[in-house]
């Protein structure tokens, strides 16, 4: 009756929860009274009275009897959407088996697929659902659920299926966690229809590269696009990706990441050639290294001539080439730097370093070229280590180190020493010592050249020093020649060491530099000469000593006779001293009496009258005066001798002391001239 009536207040009462009717009133309602039912109003008001109470068990039992059994309305529509709901939410269990067994429904679609995914949890079947239904917003809840269990392949071809874009970011990151690269590119083929996105176009060029589809690359970046190539580029460079970054680096023209992607690529050519192009010392100095490690020295060459005229850069390139025993090579490379435009001093000086350790016979001719081009300091360190003396000598000269140059010649003279440069160099050093040092040197290893080498610096040396040196090393001799230049200076040292070799060997020489010298110990010397000195020494000292001096130091050390032609000499020059003065005194005289006889005559001739004649011109007659003539000198008995003085000289010759050897001295102008008659060849008594 109720359900006839369709009265909704009635329902309510009937449906009411504390009604223990209820369920006898329920079950012949849902077995006989709605399924047999032809009016759409009816099965209406009960099903919305049921839905009401919140009875979702009941009609679903109630729509079973009326949809999947042969009533009239079986193919309701908005009854079988109704059951789908209900099953949805009272009983998910039956939900997917009403969905398979209805087939006139699609407002509970979605909601059925959340209920497959969300509650039952299987997605093979949801998967069987959308291939049902065959409809985006499936197939996009289901994508979404495969996406959150990584099911990466299935969510890309569900997304596909889908074509739904939305969700790229997800998709993009799961497939390359999973390097699922061959799906992605589908996806994002079908996502770059619908967004223009750099990260799609990025990523799509990046997934290209990873499955090797380079010709793809190519054709995408010819054509308009919106990826960020610079990044994409580095990207697939950090992922050792360089095929496809080359293609990319090229593209954008980036020269600098090409060449370094070429090199990893062992196309040292081709990267040299970029990185001409990209021109940045970074990159030339990469390539260079590169082919050195590859043993393309040529190439490597091209590369490190653009990096070595760049001072910062020039250590680390000789460090590269030195770690990897490349020494031949990095010479070659530096000598060719030598020409170039911008070639600077640190090119020239690790040439000259090389040199030192590698090509010692290139050496010296490298520094005497480009001695203005070098880091001198720097090559001297680098000889001095190699032990190269005369490279080393030479650049202290160039760098007017001359006492480093000197003491560098004398230590090591094997290899050092030249005669000619060391004369040069030994005036120019700062300190003296320097010069005694090598007095010293010459001594011990070139004696035949002592006198040359004192002779140059002989102006700065102290002569008495160098004569005790000497002395101690007991070869006085060797410097005669440096003592007889340099006695003009009258030290007392080289004046007695002349006179002790004189003594021995030339009397001559000895009276010469005794009478031209005079700063000497002359007791000393006539003890070393004894008597043979003694006898020339007082004519010698004559000017200098007092005549009682002489004779008194006769006396005392028992040589009165060889004193004897001193005191000979001495009367003699006494003598003619007087007789000098005497002559003089006369001319006086004369030429007194002379002019007064002058003066006389001319004043008688004043008081003579004018007509008195002259006197008679002399030779002619008549009277007048004849001229007085003064004997000479000699012939009144004074004045010089005319005949040589003969002295007794000691003969040492003859065993006998009797045994005498006259002496002829005679006197010319202060020196005395003496031959000797010995008793052997011609005796004089």
């Amino acid at each position: 009756m109720f359900v006839t009536t369709m009265d909704s207040d009635l329902w309510e009462k009937v449906l009411y929860p504390e009604n223990e009717f209820r369920r006898q009133l329920i079950d012949p309602v849902m077995s006989t009274a709605l399924p047999e039912s032809q009016i759409p109003e009816q099965v209406s008001a009960a099903v919305k009275a049921f839905m009401t109470a919140d009875l979702s068990h009941a009609l679903i039992e109630l729509l079973e009897k009326i949809v999947l059994q042969n009533s009239a309305f079986s193919g309701n529509f908005n009854l079988q959407n109704l059951l789908v709901l209900t099953a949805i939410k009272a009983d998910p269990s039956s939900a997917m088996d009403y969905i398979n067994r209805l087939d006139n429904f699609d407002g509970a679609v979605g909601e059925a697929v959340n209920v497959l995914l969300d509650n039952l949890w299987t997605i093979d079947r949801s998967v069987e659902f959308a291939f049902q239904v065959e409809e985006d917003a499936v197939w996009s809840q289901v994508a979404k659920a495969q996406l959150r269990e990584g099911l990466v392949s299935d969510t890309i071809e569900s997304f596909i299926r889908a074509e739904d874009s939305t969700q790229f970011l997800e998709v993009i990151k799961t497939a390359e966690d999973a390097e699922e690269y061959n799906d992605l590119v589908s996806y994002l083929l079908m996502v770059r229809q619908k967004n223009k996105e750099p990260k799609v176009d990025s990523e799509l060029t990046y997934a290209y590269a990873r499955i090797d589809r380079l010709g793809e690359i190519e054709e995408f970046i010819l054509m308009p696009y919106v990826a960020n190539l610079p990044n994409v580029g580095d990207r697939l460079y950090d992922d050792a990706l360089c095929e496809a970054a080359k293609i990319v680096f090229a593209f954008i023209s980036n020269w600098i990441k090409l060449a370094v992607t070429l090199v990893k690529l062992k196309q040292f050519q081709g990267a040299v050639d970029a990185a001409r192009k990209a021109n940045s010392s970074k990159t030339w100095k990469e390539v260079c290294f590169a082919c050195v490690d590859a043993e393309e020295f040529l190439l490597a060459r091209i590369c490190g001539l653009n990096v070595i005229v760049q001072v910062d850069d020039l250590e680390e390139v000789i460090e590269f080439y030195h770690n990897r025993g490349c020494f031949n090579e990095l010479i070659s490379l530096m000598e060719s730097g030598l020409g170039l435009e911008r070639a600077h001093m640190g090119i020239f000086t690790e040439l000259g370093v090389l040199y030192a350790r590698y090509r010692y016979e290139k050496l010296m001719e490298h520094i005497k070229l480009f001695s203005t081009w070098l880091k001198i300091p720097k090559l001297i360190r680098a000889c001095d280590e190699q032990q190269h003396w005369k490279e080393f000598t030479y650049l202290c000269v160039q760098y007017d180190e001359f006492d480093s140059a000197a003491t560098t010649i004398m230590n090591h003279s094997p290899e050092a020493w030249d005669h000619m440069q060391f004369k040069d160099l030994i005036v120019k050093v700062a300190s003296v010592e320097l010069y005694y040092k090598a007095v010293h040197f010459y001594l011990q290893e070139h004696p035949d050249l002592i006198n040359d080498i004192l002779n140059v610096h002989a102006l700065r040396v102290d002569h008495t020093r160098v004569v005790d040196i000497m002395w101690k090393a007991g070869h006085i001799r060797l410097i005669k020649l440096y003592m007889v230049a340099v006695q003009s200076n009258n030290v007392s040292a080289v004046n007695e060491a002349l006179s002790g070799i004189y003594v021995e060997e030339d009397y001559d020489r000895l009276h010469e530099s005794i009478d031209l010298h005079d700063n000497f110990d002359q007791i000393g010397l006539a003890q070393k000469g004894k008597k043979r000195v003694f006898c020339i020494l007082p004519l010698c000292l004559l000017r200098y000593h007092r005549p009682d001096v002489a004779l008194e130091l006769a006396w005392m050390n028992n040589m009165i006779d060889f004193a004897f032609p001193y005191l000979l000499q001495f009367i003699r020059e006494y003598t003619g001293k007087v007789d000098e003065l005497i002559k003089h005194k006369i001319e006086t005289q004369n030429e007194e009496k002379t002019k007064e006889k002058e003066e006389k005559e001319n004043m008688n001739a004043q008081l003579l009258p004018l007509a008195l004649p002259a006197p008679p011109m002399p030779g002619m007659g008549g009277g007048g005066y004849a001229p007085q003539i003064t004997p000479p000198m000699g012939e009144r008995g004074y004045g010089p001798p005319t005949t040589p003085l003969w002295v007794i000289w000691g003969c040492h010759q003859c065993p006998l002391l009797a045994c005498l050897q006259w002496v002829e001295v005679v006197p010319t102008d202060r020196l005395i001239q003496r031959r000797k008659f010995c008793c052997k060849i011609n005796r004089r008594n």
